[in-house]
């Protein structure tokens, strides 16, 4: 089905004229890649679950990894520029959206804010050219939102070696990756602490999780670590606590808001295209009061949240965003999201439920936006504690 849809069509408020002539144009660089090299591709592999590497050496070239990073071969863009990317992927296509958040900020992101000097100059240059990719060990089979107190991967410092065991859940990349940033608690003092671990360690394995309704061309692992040996100068330094881990989560969920919003922007721009095109009793349907409410509806959740998540990243480039406004951006947008990819569906009626019409798939993936780096219901009450000055957590 061919587009009519133009940029202004969901960019209603101009927000991308926030970016310079510069960012503006790489961004657009970004769209043409996604719409005519992943769109065309990735029906077929979300339902078969599997990873379209073919798209690889093109992200490459866009150099869209660790973007707002500073030196250490990164791009050293802005953080307003990242997150407007990470909605132009997940536009396209959520996964591979999570796949660059996954590689780009979760992975390079411990390093570059946990990692010494001599750690950023060694794994941040191969990782920013994407030939290493990353992964991110954090949940577990057993933990999940209770992670800062609840790990049961262990640590266990023997000289100059730290010997980890124990095993994590929804490693999304790990299947394939290089390198993956471990969390455990080590056993001596019970804290959090961050390593760098390479996947063809002895003792690491990973085994894809199978079955999944959602992010399906993710190639999320169940990995196993026995006795897996890692060396003090792999063990990130300036991971010492999960106060730490938590400064890597706050910057990487408001990329999750981000997805979000392209989320519900392709949603959205699908079902309005079909709108325009799909007739019933001999007119299109987009000239239909019920209709044009479901999309007025549509565009207004995407505004709103796009605007919110344009000031979050204004804060993070000006070093002043914290916990709760990333926060409040991953629980608005992904509960906005949801009811977008809902309306979109139900505009299509049964047509919705297909993959050739491009609005499924956003249904299904809207599922583990809504959950991952932090669910509704926490990202809510550390916004409560913020607001009140009360802790509700138990």
């Amino acid at each position: 089905m061919s587009s009519t849809i133009t940029v202004d069509s969901a960019d209603f408020y101009a927000l991308e004229d926030l970016l310079d002539d510069a960012d503006r144009e790489y961004l657009h660089r970004v769209r043409e890649f996604m719409t005519a090299e992943v769109a065309p591709i990735i029906n077929r592999h979300w339902q078969r679950g599997s990873f379209p590497f073919e798209i690889v050496p093109g992200l490459r070239d866009l150099g869209l990894a660790g973007l707002p990073y500073h030196g250490f071969g990164c791009p050293g863009r802005s953080f307003l520029l990242d997150g407007m990317v990470a909605m132009e992927l997940a536009r396209t296509d959520p996964s591979v959206a999570t796949f660059a958040g996954v590689h780009g900020g979760l992975a390079m992101g411990s390093i570059y804010l946990c990692g010494s000097v001599e750690q950023r100059q060694r794994f941040l240059p191969e990782m920013a050219r994407m030939e290493r990719i990353g992964a991110f060990g954090l949940t577990e089979p057993e933990v999940g939102s209770g992670a800062s107190g609840g790990l049961r991967t262990t640590a266990r410092r023997e000289g100059d070696t730290w010997i980890l065991d124990g095993q994590k859940k929804w490693i999304g990349n790990a299947t394939f990756g290089d390198l993956t940033v471990i969390w455990a608690k080590d056993i001596a003092d019970g804290q959090v602490k961050g390593f760098v671990v390479a996947n063809d360690t002895p003792g690491f394995t990973t085994s894809k999780l199978e079955d999944k309704i959602a992010l399906r061309v993710v190639q999320n692992a169940l990995i196993t670590l026995t006795d897996v040996r890692v060396p003090e100068v792999d063990r990130l330094q300036n991971a010492n606590s999960f106060r730490d881990t938590a400064a890597v989560l706050r910057m990487t969920r408001a990329g999750v808001a981000w997805m979000a919003v392209g989320c519900a922007r392709g949603a959205y721009e699908n079902a309005l295209s079909y709108a325009l095109e799909r007739e019933q009793f001999g007119r299109p349907i987009a000239g239909f009061q019920l209709v044009q409410d479901l999309l007025v509806r549509m565009l207004g959740n995407i505004t709103s949240s796009w605007a919110l998540c344009a000031r979050l990243s204004q804060l993070q480039d000006l070093g002043r965003a914290e916990d709760r406004h990333s926060s409040l951006a991953k629980a608005w947008c992904t509960v906005r999201m949801r009811e977008t990819v809902g309306w979109a569906r139900e505009l299509l009626g049964g047509n919705g439920i297909l993959l050739e019409h491009n609005v499924g798939r956003f249904v299904a993936d809207a599922e583990a936006i809504y959950s991952y780096e932090g669910t509704r219901e926490m990202n809510t009450l550390i916004v409560g504690r913020a607001i009140t000055g009360l802790s509700a957590f138990v």
